[in-house]
């Protein structure tokens, strides 16, 4: 048989950082595959929990000798500086790896020239043409770049905007399907953030869970935001339970930045959203509409700084698909 191609492995690379997705923060979620000379992927890794061994030194620590004269697959440009753990591309030669195929340049000014390093040592280095930096990494390398985690507004209305009926009762809009694809997403974010309006009204969880409703091995931190208290009793009132006592966005974020926070899944409700929304600091919208009316109730998204159609916030829209009875449009500011 033959050997896989570099793009092929960066493929097998994406999917090794996705089993870490959430797991990582404040340390990116890396994928890396190790080919030997013929081809053979002979090595697998990805990043470890902070503090622990990068996916590069993972995946050639499998591979052992097999990886001199191979190529190494790695979806994040291999960092060249010493961290808590020693710069990869050390790693990389001392591997004796011939060529490295990287998804995504490293933004962060501390680690990056790697690429640039590695060729210096005369290791061939090229670049994958697969949209990397849209998937496991997209959150830490926003974070990098704008020293803010990355935030993601997840809403679910019916086709006229509405998130309840005029009772306020709102479970439940979207069918199994959806929901099931939600709590896929919670396993894989740093943190979920609701405000006190929300809390009071739905008591959540907020928990990431299975569909036969046992949790996920990963959960995020679970973030209520706003003045008010809430009962006792309440399933946010547990000490795990990040209680923050401001309205301001910005502080918000910085909040959860300090404690490591790198992606944060908001859930509303839509004075938290619209908030967010005004500050400019939604990165993401993933809405999922259900084909139904309401014609009342409380909209999705509250008052957000658009007093004039001028001001209209406008969104790039990045994939529609249909997910069981509803529709998932995946969006970010234009």
């Amino acid at each position: 048989m033959g050997g896989m191609t570099a793009e092929q492995a960066m493929r097998r690379a994406l999917a090794a950082s996705v089993a870490v997705h959430g797991r990582t923060s404040p340390n990116p979620p890396v994928g890396a595959v190790v080919l030997d000379a013929a081809g053979e992927v002979v090595g697998v890794g990805a990043t470890e929990p902070a503090g622990g061994a990068h996916a590069e030194v993972v995946a050639l620590r499998e591979a052992g000798e097999r990886a001199r004269g191979g190529t190494a697959v790695v979806t994040l440009e291999p960092c060249a500086h010493h961290g808590r753990t020693p710069p990869c591309t050390d790693a990389l030669r001392a591997a004796g790896v011939q060529a490295v195929h990287i998804g995504a340049a490293d933004p962060n000014p501390v680690a990056a020239g790697g690429a640039e390093l590695l060729r210096a040592a005369g290791v061939t280095v090229t670049w994958s043409e697969l949209d990397v930096a849209g998937g496991p990494l997209r959150a830490w390398l926003h974070s990098v770049r704008t020293g803010r985690p990355h935030v993601t507004w997840k809403l679910a209305a019916t086709l006229d905007g509405r998130s309840a009926a005029a009772d306020g009762t709102s479970r439940w809009i979207t069918g199994p399907e959806a929901r099931a694809e939600v709590h896929e997403f919670r396993s894989h974010v740093d943190a979920i953030v609701v405000g006190t309006g929300t809390a009071r009204a739905d008591d959540p969880a907020l928990t990431a869970r299975n569909p036969d409703g046992t949790d996920r091995p990963h959960q995020p931190l679970r973030v209520v935001v706003g003045h008010s208290d809430l009962a006792p009793g309440s399933r946010l009132t547990a000490p795990d339970v990040l209680h923050l006592r401001t309205q301001s966005p910005d502080d918000v974020l910085k909040a959860l930045a300090d404690r490591g926070v790198v992606d944060v899944l908001l859930e509303g409700g839509p004075r938290l959203a619209g908030a967010f929304v005004q500050a400019g600091r939604v990165d993401r919208v993933l809405a999922y509409l259900a084909p139904a009316l309401l014609g009342a109730g409380p909209a999705a998204l509250g008052a957000a700084g658009v007093g004039t159609i001028a001001d209209i916030r406008r969104l790039q829209v990045d994939t529609v698909r249909v997910v069981g009875a509803d529709v998932l449009v995946d969006a970010r500011p234009a």
